[in-house]
C-alpha cells in the first residue's frame, strides 16, 4: 500500500502543466489590410492576455486575450475616425473584442491555437499560428491570423465592397513573456 502511494505521489509531482506567463508592456498587437489597393496598418494600444503555454503540456495550454478596440489607431485621422463608427468597430456599443482558445496543437514545426474570436458580438472559430520561443524564465510568442472582416460585421454599408477594402485583414502580435 505504501509503495502504491509513493508511486502515485511521484507520478503527480512529475506531471507537466502549461506554464503561466505574464505579458510585458512592450508587447504589440497589430492589424493590416488594403484600402483601394494601398496597404494600411494599425495597432491596438491596449489589450490584456492570459497565456498558459508549454510545448510539453499542450493539452493544458490556454490563451485568452481581451482587446480594447477603442485603442485602435492607424496613424491616419480619416481611417481612425471611421474605425470608431457604426460601420466598423462601433466603439460605443462594442468596446471590447475577445479571443479564447479551445485547443493548442502542433502543426508541423509550428503551433496552432484553435479558438473563438468575438468582435461586435459576432463569435467565429479561428486559428492562430503561433511561434513560441521559450528561453528559461522568458519567452516570445509571435501570433498571426488572417480574418474575414465581414464575418464580424467590420466595414459594413458602403464599406462592405471588398474591391474598396479587402475582405482579409491580417492580425499579428509579438508578445514578450515573463
Amino acid at each position: 500500500m505504501m509503495r502504491f502511494a509513493m508511486i502515485a505521489l511521484l507520478g503527480a509531482a512529475s506531471s507537466v502543466h502549461a506554464k503561466q506567463w505574464t505579458v510585458d508592456a512592450s508587447s504589440t498587437l497589430g492589424f493590416s489590410g488594403t484600402y483601394q489597393g494601398e496597404k494600411f496598418s494599425g495597432k491596438f494600444a491596449r489589450f490584456k492576455a492570459e497565456i498558459s503555454l508549454d510545448k510539453a503540456a499542450l493539452a493544458d495550454a490556454r490563451l485568452e486575450v481581451e482587446i480594447d478596440v477603442t485603442s485602435a489607431a492607424t496613424g491616419n485621422a480619416d481611417y481612425d475616425a471611421e474605425l470608431k463608427g457604426s460601420a466598423f468597430f462601433d466603439f460605443a456599443k462594442f468596446p471590447k473584442a475577445r479571443f479564447v482558445s479551445t485547443a493548442v496543437r502542433e502543426s508541423g514545426a509550428a503551433l496552432v491555437a484553435d479558438g473563438t474570436l468575438t468582435i461586435r458580438d459576432k463569435s467565429k472559430p479561428i486559428q492562430l499560428k503561433l511561434d513560441f520561443k521559450p528561453t528559461g524564465d522568458t519567452a516570445s510568442l509571435d501570433v498571426q491570423a488572417t480574418l474575414k472582416r465581414l464575418d464580424f460585421d467590420v466595414g459594413t454599408g458602403d464599406w462592405a465592397d471588398t474591391s474598396l477594402i479587402a475582405a482579409d485583414v491580417t492580425v499579428s502580435s509579438h508578445l514578450v513573456l515573463k
